[in-house]
């Protein structure tokens, strides 16, 4: 049963479709030896894909894996870089072919979710899904209630310093979106840490290190994953994530 190109190498755990999509038309990706196109189909089971030469397979019965990371600041989300800067690779496990599931700029520490699965990252990443991302912010500047309404922030405090830290959501991860935001309000800030991607959270979790999801966290992705696919057949409208 032949599949879209960027479907199964994301299910060979090489990053999302998206990134899959880049490898191909970055040239990488070659089917039986010829370059391959964007939107070209496989038959996994008689072709042989490759990636910067190496074979691409999904090994039957092998379970996906997927963690959580407490990225520190100054750590690029990224597998490689170019320019020599310390990569999330460097944070995660030997051995395990992971991948990070959307981006946090350089600066901005907190959770980020790693994993072998292409899907869930598909899923995770695809705006349609509205899947929420929760971040701490830390600001200065004057947060009245214009600003505080136009940010969708809430429990906000006031620190000693003068600065102050408030918690705002967002549905879609696009660049440096909350910084960008905050500079439209005239705020600057000083940090900025993602606390929750869907039902995942960041908890007590040390910075720099990881922990494997637990079954009862797989089991909350699959329940978001198939609620929002019931939503896309119009069986019921979707309702946010209530936050536990």
């Amino acid at each position: 049963m032949k599949v879209r190109l960027n479907k199964f190498l994301a299910s060979c755990g090489v990053g999302s479709r998206r990134a899959a999509d880049a490898l191909i038309a970055a040239g990488k990706v070659r089917i039986d030896g010829r370059r391959a196109n964007l939107g070209d189909m496989v038959e996994p089971s008689v072709a042989t894909v490759t990636v910067d030469g190496r074979h691409m397979n999904v090994q039957e019965g092998e379970e996906h894996v997927t963690l959580a990371l407490n990225k520190p600041s100054g750590v690029v989300t990224t597998m490689r870089d170019e320019r020599g800067r310390k990569t999330v690779a460097d944070l995660l496990p030997a051995g395990k072919r992971l991948f990070p599931v959307g981006r946090l700029d350089a600066a901005t520490t907190g959770l980020l979710l790693c994993t072998s699965d292409g899907e869930l990252a598909t899923f995770l990443l695809n705006p349609k899904n509205e899947v929420a991302r929760t971040y701490r912010a830390i600001v200065r500047g004057t947060l009245d209630a214009p600003t505080i309404a136009a940010l969708g922030a809430r429990s906000v405090r006031t620190r000693p310093d003068g600065s102050s830290t408030f918690e705002l959501s967002l549905r879609e991860g696009r660049n440096r979106q909350v910084r960008r935001m905050c500079a439209r309000q005239g705020l600057r800030v000083l940090a900025l840490r993602r606390t929750q991607f869907g039902p995942i959270q960041l908890g007590n979790l040390k910075i720099g290190c990881t922990r494997w999801l637990t079954k009862g966290e797989m089991r909350e992705l699959a329940r978001l994953r198939g609620e929002r696919e019931q939503s896309a057949r119009g069986d019921f409208p979707i309702a946010p994530y209530k936050r536990t």
